[in-house]
C-alpha cells in the first residue's frame, strides 16, 4: 500500500511557555534504524502499533526548519520560536533518521505545524551572515565559523548565471561527439554511477570513523574496492554496523546486479521525463510523472514532502517550500545528471534543465547543486573536457556568493594541495560538520574534492567520494558518472568494478527493471539528439 499523510490533528490553541527552555544539547533525540535512499518500508510501527511515516511528520520538521532557519540567516529572528517549541516540550530534528522514535502528542504536532507556518514567514535580514550567530545546528554546537551570505540575498553574484527561469534549451556544441562515441561514454557514465552508488550503500548513514574503521579492519583503506565483512573482527561490526538494508546487497560478498536505490531511479525518471515530454518539459510536468510513475514510499527528505504538497493539492513552486525544511539537501543534485547527459557541450542548457527539475522540490543551494553538476556533466559528455575543466563548467554556473559556491571552491582547492585525501576530508568535516549528513553544501563539497584528487581515474574517483562520508552513496554515484565519462567507455572502468553488476539494474521505475546500462545508454543518446 501506497503511505498517505495522516489527517491534520484537532488544532488548538499552544499556551505560551512559563518556563525557560532546557540548554539545546540536553533535546536530542535517538536516530532510528532507517535509512534515506535504500528502497525499504516508507513507515514504521510506533506505540500500540500506529503507522509512522518519516520525513513527514511535523514534530520533526519543525526542528529540521529551525536548523535551516541557522543555515540562511532566520536564526536570530527563529529564537523566540524554538524557546517557545521546547519549553512545550518539543525536541530538535533527528540527526539521523527520518522521525523520532514516537509520535508526538496531537497538541504538540499542532503547535509543530503552527511553528512551521511561521518560520517560513521570517525573512533574513539583509547582508546577514548564516550560521555566524543564533541558534545551534546541532545539539551542542553553534555555526560559527560559516561566513558566507545567504543565498537569496540580493546583490552582484547572488543570481545563475545561465537563464534563469529559462525553458528553452540551448543547442548542444556542434560536434560533441555524437553517435556513437556518445553512446560508449554514456554507457560508462551509466556504469559509473551505479558503481560509485553501489560502493557507498553498505556505509550510508555512517560516521567518518566508522567507515574508516570497517574499511581497514578489511584491509581495504584508503579505500581500493567494493566492502566486505569478511576478515572484519566481530567487535568492529558491532561497534559499527553496516547500513542494515543495504548490506545484503552490496557487499563484495552479496552482489549479484545493481540493487535499486533512489539514487539510480531518479535518472531513470529523468529519462521518462525526456521521453515524454522532451527538453521543453516544466517543473509541472516533472510533479505528473512522480504521481504516474514513482511510488511515494520510494521517496525520501524534500522529495516525499514535495509528494505530500502535491497530493494535498500544492502546485510548483509550493510544493518546494511548503513545510519543507529539506528544501537545500540533496535530492534535487541526484536528479541532475541526465539533464548533463542530453546536453553534451551546453553547459547553460543543462543547468537551466536541471532547474526546472529542481524546482519541483528544492530552493537555494539545493537547486545550485544540481545546476553545478548537470553543468559539469554537460562539459564532461563532449568526450574532451578533462575533470578539472568539467568542474570549473559547473562552478560558473552557481551564483558567486552562495555558501554552495563558497564549498565547492574550498574542496577543490583543498584538494589540489594536500596530497593525502584523508587530510582533505578531516578539512570538510572539520568546516561542514554542522550541516546534516544529507545536505547539498557538504556532499557536493564532498564531490568536487574527490574528483579533483583523483584527476580523472575512475577508481579514485569513486572511492574518494565514498570515503568522504556523509551521504556516500549519492556522493559516490555522482562523482561515477561523472568520472564514467572522462573515462569515455565501459571498458575504461576496471572490470573488477563493472563485472559484478552484471549489465542488471533493478527498480520500481515502471518499465525499466532489469534493464542494461547499455540500453540505457542507447535510449539517452536518442533523447540527447533531440531538439
Amino acid at each position: 500500500m501506497t503511505p498517505t499523510c495522516p489527517p491534520p490533528p484537532h488544532r488548538t490553541t499552544s499556551p505560551a511557555p512559563t518556563t525557560a527552555p532546557p540548554p539545546l544539547e540536553d533535546s536530542p533525540t535517538p536516530p532510528l534504524p532507517e535509512t534515506r535512499g535504500e528502497p525499504a518500508p516508507a513507515t514504521g510501527s510506533g506505540p500500540d502499533g500506529a503507522v509512522r511515516l518519516t520525513w513527514v511528520q511535523p514534530e520533526d520538521l519543525v526542528g529540521h526548519e529551525f536548523r535551516q532557519a541557522a543555515e540562511d540567516g532566520r536564526g536570530e529572528a527563529a529564537e523566540p520560536l524554538l524557546r517557545v517549541w521546547l519549553a512545550a516540550g518539543g525536541h530538535l530534528a533527528p540527526t539521523r533518521a527520518g522521525a523520532s522514535p514516537t509520535p508526538a502528542p496531537p497538541e504538540l504536532r499542532a503547535l509543530a505545524t503552527d511553528l512551521l507556518t511561521a518560520l517560513a514567514a521570517l525573512t533574513a535580514p539583509t547582508g546577514a551572515h548564516p550560521g555566524s550567530r543564533g541558534l545551534p545546528l546541532v545539539p551542542g554546537r553553534g555555526g560559527a565559523g560559516e561566513l558566507s551570505p545567504a543565498p537569496a540575498e540580493a546583490g552582484p553574484g547572488s543570481r545563475p548565471r545561465w537563464g534563469h527561469g529559462s525553458a528553452s534549451p540551448a543547442p548542444t556544441e556542434a560536434g560533441a561527439g555524437g553517435g556513437p562515441a556518445l553512446r560508449r561514454r554514456l554507457e560508462a557514465a551509466w556504469l559509473g554511477r551505479a558503481v560509485g552508488c553501489v560502493l557507498g550503500k553498505p556505509v550510508e548513514k555512517l560516521p567518518l570513523h566508522g567507515i574508516r574503521a570497517l574499511a581497514r579492519a578489511a584491509g581495504n583503506w584508503p579505500l581500493d574496492g567494493w566492502f566486505t565483512e569478511r576478515g572484519v573482527p566481530p567487535q568492529v561490526l558491532a561497534a559499527h554496523p553496516w547500513n542494515r538494508r543495504s548490506a545484503p546487497t552490496s557487499l563484495a560478498e552479496n552482489i549479484d546486479g545493481t540493487p535499486e536505490d533512489d539514487d539510480l531511479n531518479y535518472p531513470l525518471l529523468g529519462l521518462l521525463l525526456l521521453q515524454r515530454h522532451g527538453k521543453n518539459f516544466t517543473t509541472a510536468d516533472v510533479g505528473r510523472l512522480w504521481l504516474d510513475e514513482l511510488p511515494a514510499g520510494r521517496t525520501f527528505t524534500a522529495e516525499r514532502v514535495a509528494y505530500r504538497n502535491l497530493l494535498q493539492g500544492l502546485e510548483p513552486p509550493a510544493t518546494a517550500t511548503h513545510h519543507n525544511p529539506f528544501r537545500e539537501w540533496i535530492g534535487a543534485l541526484i536528479r541532475a545528471d541526465v539533464h548533463g547527459w542530453t546536453n553534451p557541450g551546453a553547459p547553460a542548457a543543462a543547468a537551466a534543465q536541471a532547474h526546472r527539475d529542481a524546482a519541483l522540490t528544492h530552493t537555494g543551494n539545493g537547486v545550485h547543486a544540481a545546476g553545478f553538476v548537470a553543468a559539469a556533466t554537460a562539459a564532461a559528455a563532449t568526450g574532451r573536457a578533462d575533470v578539472h575543466t568539467a568542474l570549473r563548467a559547473g562552478l560558473a554556473v552557481v551564483p558567486a556568493r552562495s555558501r554552495l559556491a563558497e564549498a565547492v571552491r574550498f574542496g577543490i582547492r583543498a584538494a589540489a594541495s594536500e596530497p593525502d585525501f584523508d587530510t582533505v576530508v578531516d578539512l570538510l568535516h572539520a568546516r561542514y560538520g554542522h550541516y546534516h549528513w544529507v545536505h547539498a553544501v557538504p556532499n557536493t563539497a564532498v564531490i568536487a574534492a574527490a574528483l579533483t584528487h583523483a584527476d580523472g581515474d575512475f577508481t579514485r574517483s569513486v572511492c574518494r567520494a565514498v570515503s568522504g562520508g556523509w551521504d556516500t552513496d549519492s556522493n559516490g554515484a555522482t562523482a561515477g558518472a561523472l568520472a564514467g565519462l572522462v573515462a569515455g567507455s565501459p571498458e575504461a572502468i576496471p572490470h573488477r568494478w563493472t563485472a559484478p553488476l552484471k549489465n542488471r539494474l533493478a527498480t520500481s521505475v515502471p518499465g525499466f527493471d532489469g534493464i542494461g546500462f547499455d540500453t540505457l545508454a542507447h535510449l539517452t543518446a536518442q533523447e540527447a539528439a533531440r531538439s
